[in-house]
């Protein structure tokens, strides 16, 4: 019987995590593929940002800035708003 429990504890456990990374992918972000991004690296509209808590990245996109996640309210604000703005972490 605790067999069984523990089971059914796991599977639905698994639902679960599922479920979440279902709900993770479909958040209503934009979402652009590499090969788009290639094609727009230099492309004056579009204004690439390093996300990567990490001091120094590992793998920098070319002419990206580097900013922190978590002071994100101190640093979107000097973006122009008819920018698009490519958020991107490694």
């Amino acid at each position: 019987m605790k067999k069984f429990i523990f089971i059914i504890l796991i599977a639905a456990f698994a639902v679960c995590c599922f479920a979440l990374l279902g709900f993770a992918a479909d958040d209503g972000v934009p979402r652009m593929s590499i090969e788009d991004l290639k094609q727009n690296i230099e492309n004056p509209e579009f204004i690439i940002i390093d996300v990567n808590r990490d001091a120094v990245s590992k793998v920098k996109i070319k002419g990206a800035i580097k900013e922190q996640p978590l002071k994100f309210g101190a640093w979107i604000s000097k973006y122009p708003k008819d920018k698009t703005l490519v958020l991107y972490c490694t």
